[in-house]
């Protein structure tokens, strides 16, 4: 995938995110967790991070059914990885219920990466 395909393809992600990914991001915008800036649907590599702080290398996704056991998440996570990042994983069903717990096992994360 060329590099303008990925963004646009970010962009559609941006623009179709689940309630989950968005009650996750109403706690991520803005450096609201410890002044950390995390991006959304960010192009790293081939794929997508939900959601991403650079600076940390910390990349969050939030995972519906379809991905239980996922030989491609798993992929993902290796890639990740290898270019230096950390992953988090939180069940879509897990974050709208338990936004401020999620947001804090991320905090814990970012203090982890200081």
């Amino acid at each position: 995938m060329r590099a303008g395909q990925k963004r646009d393809r970010a962009r559609a992600l941006r623009a179709a995110m689940t309630d989950a990914e968005r009650a996750l991001w109403r706690c991520l915008r803005l450096r609201q967790l410890a002044g950390h800036r995390f991006r959304r649907q960010v192009p790293i590599g081939p794929f997508v991070a939900d959601f991403a702080c650079l600076q940390a290398g910390l990349v969050v996704e939030v995972d519906g059914g379809q991905h239980a056991g996922a030989r491609g998440d798993r992929a993902r996570d290796a890639f990740f990885r290898a270019q230096g990042f950390r992953v988090l994983r939180f069940w879509n069903h897990d974050v709208p219920g338990n936004a401020e717990g999620v947001c804090e096992v991320i905090l814990e994360a970012l203090g982890e990466a200081g």
